[in-house]
């Protein structure tokens, strides 16, 4: 049994999976919008790899890069259609170390 005060943090379990940069072709992306809803403005705190974040002019964008592609954004976002998700292509996205 591990020790809680030893047991590993979630940020170093994620630190191990890799991430591999499809360079020009992001896999989700953030439509127009001039105010966005309550749904995708969570995501600046709902997503676990920290990828969405606020602008200084009140937009949400998103950073692909580092994407666990949970799927959670595309939940919140459902019913809004703010953003555009895909797979991303083969060979490219989040490779994850502990399966």
């Amino acid at each position: 049994m591990t020790d809680v005060a030893t047991a590993p943090k979630v940020e170093e379990k994620l630190f191990q999976n890799r991430y591999l940069v499809d360079a020009g072709k992001p896999h989700i992306k953030v439509r127009a919008h001039e105010v966005p809803s309550a749904g995708l403005l969570s995501m600046t705190k709902l997503c676990p790899a920290g990828c969405y974040a606020l602008t200084e002019s009140g937009q949400v964008e998103v950073a692909a890069d580092g994407c666990l592609e949970c799927g959670t954004c595309r939940i919140m976002t459902k019913t809004t259609g703010e953003i555009e998700w895909n797979y991303p292509r083969g060979g490219f996205g989040v490779l994850y170390k502990f399966g």
